[in-house]
């Protein structure tokens, strides 16, 4: 965001970004999970995955409240960011089963 640091426009603009990857990280999973079958290994580690479907409601929550106050929706980003930082172990306990 550079000099910019709570501008609203640029802080939105990273918001769309953070949820268009979000959003390609979702599509990259289906597709994966497709090519492998009904009895893919990835879906079935993959399991409910709250991460993977509580980020792009958190990066549209993060977009809407920049609206409202900046650092506010940067809180929103980074939230995401740490709860990517928790390891997950689902799929290395899924490939060692």
């Amino acid at each position: 965001m550079g000099n910019n640091h709570l501008a609203p426009l640029p802080s939105v603009a990273y918001g769309v970004v953070l949820l268009a990857a979000a959003i390609a990280y979702w599509l990259l999973q289906r597709r994966i999970i497709a090519a492998d079958g009904s009895e893919s290994v990835l879906r079935h580690a993959l399991g409910v995955d709250w991460k993977g479907k509580l980020s792009p409601v958190l990066y549209l929550a993060g977009i809407g409240a920049t609206l409202v106050d900046a650092r506010l929706g940067q809180a929103l980003y980074a939230l995401v960011a740490l709860l990517w930082l928790i390891p997950d172990r689902r799929i290395e306990h899924e490939l060692e089963h």
